[in-house]
């Protein structure tokens, strides 16, 4: 229960990453208000937009304070989505939830048939949300009713993604499953349009740039596919198991592996261009693409920051457990949670720490940015609503 304390369409995703730059170091337009401008209002997917760069254009103030926080009876431990004025978020009490951004009221809940460890897309008035009980659900954001649901033959841990369709037709969702396939869904109609079948299970989200989706999975490759042919084009040997989601930019994939290597990788020619391999570090959570930097969290309990071009360190931030939430850069500054409980933000240049908050139990949900609220949940199933400390919103 609650306590005090959209991006629509593929082109309106496509053209909100357009805004979402890289911007450490980057200097921001004052205002009067808050000192930048504010970041988009809608987060509807996981890490942003569909090619996963965890990016989001504007700025944050130094401190924030719980605005309000939503109790459910299960872990939460994926990214919420934020559209029109909504929260979409599952747990493992077997739900989907929407609430409303401004109060953290409860406007609907969806049982599915076991955990909800995905993160949401939200698209057309829809809200596609996969469960480990096998299925992909394509929920109506107004009442929580169900459109259709396709079943895989295993769980679904990780978010949607949605492919391009013709000009004037929908568009394909993307899924991957422990079944070892990726599938691709008519957004409309719930029918598979095709499969590409991989060696091991498929646990992230695939990363979409153009006509290109790009996946990782326990069978230690990335897989690059042609997303109109539906056909696998390359792998790419990440050498060990790719326990989370890559992200793109400027023709490469960056990804990290659960053997403490992070690579940036040719999508053209399947080349390493460099990897990272800090000691005892492993990664399970899904970089944050800066313009010159790329940050990540490990479970050597460090936010590493990784410089675009040639893999080097610059600087690591320890906290006090396991980094498995994926971070989010927001003008200048990072934001990411920790098994700690605590949920922090440091500087993008120099990883000095800026704020932090304690949530009271293990973070491994990433953050979502809308407007200048910041939402995240933690693994005693709390949903936490942040805004600008002392400012109404």
């Amino acid at each position: 229960m609650p306590r005090p304390l959209a991006a629509t369409a593929w082109f309106a995703l496509a053209l909100a990453l357009t805004s979402c730059v890289g911007c450490e170091g980057r200097p921001v337009a004052p205002d009067a208000d808050e000192g930048g401008p504010s970041p988009p209002p809608d987060w509807p997917m996981f890490r942003g937009g569909p090619d996963l760069r965890g990016v989001a254009a504007g700025h944050l103030p130094d401190a924030l304070a719980p605005e309000w926080t939503f109790e459910t009876e299960g872990p939460i431990v994926a990214s919420t989505a934020v559209a029109d004025g909504r929260v979409f978020v599952g747990s493992g009490d077997f739900k989907v939830y929407a609430l409303a951004l401004a109060s953290g009221e409860k406007i609907w809940s969806r049982a599915t048939e076991a955990e909800v460890q995905a993160a949401p897309l939200v698209l057309d008035g829809t809200v596609y949300v996969g469960s480990t009980d096998g299925r992909l659900y394509a929920l109506s954001a107004g009442d929580g009713s169900v459109r259709w649901s396709y079943e895989t033959d295993d769980k679904i841990a990780g978010a949607a993604n949605v492919a391009p369709g013709a000009e004037g037709a929908a568009g394909g969702i993307l899924v991957g499953s422990y079944d070892f396939h990726l599938h691709c869904v008519d957004a409309e109609t719930g029918k598979v349009r095709w499969t590409v079948e991989t060696e091991n299970y498929v646990n992230g989200t695939p990363a979409v740039s153009g006509g290109t989706a790009v996946f990782g999975g326990c069978d230690g490759l990335l897989h690059v596919v042609d997303l109109a042919a539906g056909k696998e084009v390359r792998t790419i040997d990440a050498g060990a198991y790719v326990a989370a989601s890559p992200a793109l930019g400027d023709g490469l994939a960056f990804a990290g592996s659960v053997d403490g290597r992070l690579l940036a990788a040719d999508l053209a020619t399947g080349q390493i261009r460099w990897r990272y391999a800090p000691d005892e570090a492993e990664f399970f959570c899904s970089p944050a693409l800066g313009e010159t930097v790329v940050f990540i969290g490990s479970r050597d309990k460090r936010l590493h920051a990784v410089d675009r071009k040639t893999g080097n360190v610059r600087w690591t931030f320890a906290t006090r457990g396991e980094v498995d939430s994926a971070p989010v850069l927001v003008g200048g500054k990072v934001l990411f949670g920790s098994a700690d409980g605590r949920l922090y933000m440091v500087r993008a240049d120099d990883g000095r720490q800026v704020w932090a908050w304690d949530l009271g139990a293990r973070v491994t949900a990433s953050p979502a940015v809308a407007g200048r609220r910041v939402l995240v949940g933690n693994e005693d199933g709390t949903l936490y609503c942040f805004r600008p400390k002392g400012k109404q919103q």
